[in-house]
């Protein structure tokens, strides 16, 4: 599945190819890491 991450605001959101949120992170690696951990 293909993701978009955002700056938003001093932290990292990423959203999936429709558009919807997943998660957050103050990091774009901390984000990525949270991704993962909804992925397993």
């Amino acid at each position: 599945m293909e993701y978009e991450i955002r700056y938003v605001h001093g932290h990292v959101e990423v959203y999936d190819q429709r558009g919807r949120f997943c998660c957050s992170g103050d990091t774009e690696g901390e984000a990525l890491a949270e991704l993962a951990e909804l992925a397993a």
